[in-house]
């Protein structure tokens, strides 16, 4: 399937060069979307044969990712998979969510580490269960890891969504939007990897932001 991988990135130089090579070795187009970003993303990106794409200010993963899909619609990718450019997910996992697309398209795949939560901090866990649950509840389907960034999105879906937060919200957003337009939701089980690095994400603003954009 014609695929790609779009990776919103800010700072990550530490570890994009190796993230970008490992999915090239697996075959796909990688996207990079580079958020602004004050070290050399953008260039070792590139130089692993990496897409890069730039936003000149910090816009925020939501702006970024928004970026990613529109230049993979117009270059007629069926299918998109999104990862974080920290590190944090492990591009072995990319064959699960191709194999639990198949016969399903099209679709919207959401990574599970819930099934494997070790080394997780806790109160990202204790955040991202509240967030899960009441997701669940709201769209009426069983959505174990509601905030986790590595997911499979049919073009399809993409097509028929509509995007507009620019934060972290964005990954409310898309499961509510494809929920209300009727798609697939599945998860697939990825490993956990956490060294020790920091969160871009403020447990308290997020939420915050969160539980507003679910009023909306």
């Amino acid at each position: 399937m014609n695929t790609c991988v779009i990776i919103p990135s800010y700072n990550e130089s530490k570890v994009i060069a190796d993230l970008v090579e490992r999915i090239r070795k697996i075959g796909l187009e990688v996207i990079v979307v580079d958020d602004g970003s004050q070290d050399n993303t953008a260039e070792l990106s590139g130089q692993k044969g990496a897409i890069v794409l730039r936003n000149e200010k910090r816009q925020g993963k939501g702006a970024s990712l928004r970026k990613g899909f529109a230049f993979a619609l117009q270059n007629s990718f069926a299918a998109v998979i999104i990862m974080d450019g920290d590190g944090q997910h492990d591009p072995e996992d990319i064959s699960k969510f191709i194999s639990a697309a198949q016969g399903k398209e099209p679709c919207l795949i959401v990574g599970n580490r819930i099934v494997d939560a070790k080394g997780m901090p806790a109160i990202r866990w204790l955040t991202n269960r509240f967030m899960s649950w009441l997701i669940s509840l709201v769209c009426n389907r069983n959505v174990p890891d509601s905030q986790c960034g590595f997911r499979y999105i049919s073009a399809e879906v993409l097509k028929k969504i509509e995007l507009r937060t620019d934060k972290f919200e964005i990954e409310t957003e898309i499961i509510v939007q494809a929920a209300k337009k009727g798609f697939p939701i599945i998860s697939a089980p990825i490993k956990t990897i956490y060294a020790g690095e920091k969160s871009n994400i403020n447990p308290f603003v997020d939420t915050l932001r969160f539980i507003k954009f679910l009023f909306k």
